[in-house]
């Protein structure tokens, strides 16, 4: 009881608990936006070629969704408030040090691997460890109220970041986002418990009278990690649900979030004026997500997904051919930010339907690396397509294809309650 009193509003409690994830997720994002900002600065200051940038930002991504299924498991052993605290420290002191830099490969330490390897712990796996321990009803909402924050992130930093880098140098952007990051340290160390159990409270929406779930056996993190994954490879589900997760993020950060900055520079718009649209977008995913999680607790996974990929699809596939105006670029930032990471919550609630609570945020840590591993590869690759075609249009279009793959792989995704096939057969 004096554990419980020491901390205000009871089962409510998990709401505070979601609003420290909140705010460490959209510092986590915001860093993980700041290298599509930095591209061009760089580019200038040190004539690095385009491809060199977007590898080291491809390396921090491909690092930050490597890092979650790992990440998860430290959470369940090492706890969630010092996995945060040590990951944030990290992310400040990558990002300072990379203030130094007068190299390709002190780009490639500090904003591939090191920062990577922070934020691949306060990234989707951090949510759905939250969402997971703390709630039991309205699940969906909160996981996309928490993903959200990722376009939250981008609203903020972005135009900011990219306005600092103008008036005073990219140097700037360095600083800055390392302060943000040493900043939210004491926070979650104040206001971060372990679990609901820890101060004496029940998830937000259990019932009093029901059997508490056995506590969970600990394993290594590395044990814990890769015996989940061996398990969830058996399956049909969780490669349809990889698959379609590579894709997104192949579609999301990789190409957009890292390249339509330099996409609009090469259409002659303004850098501060791309990275506008970029916050733009970011607004109106905060409302998509967050709406995604409302429908995610209503209707079928598969068919939002079907909606999401088809539509993000089509849209990129569009994207070359508009006249790169202010109307038709607000028109995709409106539409594409309604879409961008909608398709978190039905992944999440596919997944802990398949594998159960206890298993699927390390489930959902192997499903985000695909995700990351779309990222990395559509980060390097439209880099690479835009060195040998001179533009992007090729990679828009070929990115643009691959969403309709994801919408068709959707809906082969068994729902809850059948026999689940497995992997080998399904191959």
């Amino acid at each position: 009881m004096t554990v419980a009193r020491s901390r205000p509003f009871g089962q409510n409690y998990a709401f505070v608990v979601v609003g420290v994830a909140f705010l460490a997720l959209l510092v986590a994002a915001g860093l993980r936006a700041t290298p599509g900002v930095l591209m061009l600065p760089l580019e200038k200051a040190f004539g690095w070629s385009r491809f060199s940038i977007s590898f080291s930002a491809g390396t921090g991504i491909l690092f930050y969704g490597l890092v979650g299924p790992f990440a998860a498991a430290l959470m369940n052993s090492f706890g969630v408030r010092r996995t945060m605290i040590c990951a944030l420290a990290l992310m400040s002191a990558a990002t300072a040090l990379s203030y130094f830099m007068t190299q390709p490969w002190h780009l490639f330490v500090t904003w591939g691997i090191l920062t990577g390897l922070g934020s691949g712990c306060v990234a989707i796996v951090l949510g759905a460890t939250i969402v997971n321990r703390w709630f039991v009803s309205n699940r969906g909402l909160m996981m996309g109220l928490l993903t959200a924050s990722t376009a939250t992130g981008t609203l903020i930093f972005l135009p900011g970041l990219a306005a600092l880098a103008s008036a005073y140098g990219w140097q700037a952007d360095t600083l800055a986002v390392s302060l943000a990051c040493a900043a939210l340290v004491p926070v979650a160390w104040l206001l971060m418990p372990e679990s609901p159990a820890s101060i004496g409270v029940l998830p937000y929406g259990a019932d009093p009278n029901a059997t508490p779930a056995p506590p969970a056996k600990r394993e290594g993190m590395v044990t814990a990690a890769l015996g989940t994954l061996a398990r969830a490879a058996q399956t049909r589900t969780f490669w349809f649900l990889f698959a379609t997760f590579f894709i997104c993020g192949f579609t999301t950060n990789g190409l957009v979030g890292t390249h339509l900055i330099s996409f609009c520079g090469d259409m002659g718009i303004p850098e501060v004026q791309a990275a506008s649209l970029m916050a733009m977008m970011g607004l109106f995913d905060l409302v998509g997500t967050t709406l995604s999680g409302w429908l995610t607790d209503r209707f079928d996974s598969r068919k939002l997904l079907f909606m999401y990929y088809g539509l993000r699809g089509l849209s990129l596939m569009a994207l070359p051919y508009t006249n790169f105006s202010l109307v038709s670029l607000s028109f995709f930032a409106v539409f594409y930010g309604l879409d961008w990471i909608a398709t978190v919550p039905p992944t999440l609630r596919l997944t802990t339907e398949a594998f159960g609570d206890r298993d699927a945020p390390i489930v959902f840590g192997w499903i985000a690396a695909g995700h990351q591993l779309g990222a990395a590869s559509a980060a390097g690759f439209a880099g690479y397509m835009r060195g040998l075609e001179g533009n992007y249009f090729l990679a828009f279009l070929i990115a643009g294809s691959t969403g309709i793959v994801a919408a068709l792989l959707s809906l082969m995704i068994r729902p809850r309650g059948s026999t689940e096939v497995p992997a080998t057969v399904a191959a």
